[in-house]
């Protein structure tokens, strides 16, 4: 296996490890809720004015996708929409006090499994770090590009 491969496996791998690893403490602690719905409750916190199509472009899913979510969130009472007195044709969500429960036990979540992994980033360095980074942003431009190249809408997929 060359570098490259080695790399991407190894990306993949670091992943599916968060994942497995956080996954059982995740679903225990936010029973009833499934991922997309938290993360898209994490969405809405996060950024202003959030509507299908901001959400289906943060979180790469299709505006069907986030039309569905948003509608069992608001069914929870988890989120609420809301439409500005200029603008009457778009819709925009925002948490509900029981949205905001369910946001903050996810943020708690995400500072214990820091804490859980913070001996290892303590360990590099800031050009380590800086290195990453800009490798991270080089291959992520790379696939914006590839995705624009093949005409793909993340709004009507």
């Amino acid at each position: 296996m060359n570098k490259e491969e080695q790399v991407r496996v190894g990306f993949r791998d670091l992943f599916n490890k968060m994942v497995w690893l956080n996954k059982f403490k995740m679903e225990d602690s936010l029973k009833g809720h499934k991922s997309s719905e938290v993360h898209c409750i994490e969405c809405i916190e996060r950024n202003v004015d959030s509507n299908v199509t901001k959400l289906a472009e943060s979180l790469y899913m299709t505006s069907g996708a986030i039309s569905k979510i948003t509608k069992k969130l608001v069914k929870k009472g988890l989120i609420e929409s809301y439409q500005k007195p200029e603008n009457k044709k778009e819709i925009y969500f925002r948490l509900t006090e029981q949205g905001k429960v369910i946001y903050n036990i996810h943020e708690e979540l995400h500072q214990e499994f820091q804490e859980r992994d913070k001996a290892v980033f303590e360990q590099v360095t800031e050009e380590q770090f800086d290195s990453m980074l800009r490798f991270m942003d080089k291959y992520s431009r790379h696939l914006d590009a590839e995705i624009m190249k093949q005409g793909i809408d993340m709004k009507s997929e």
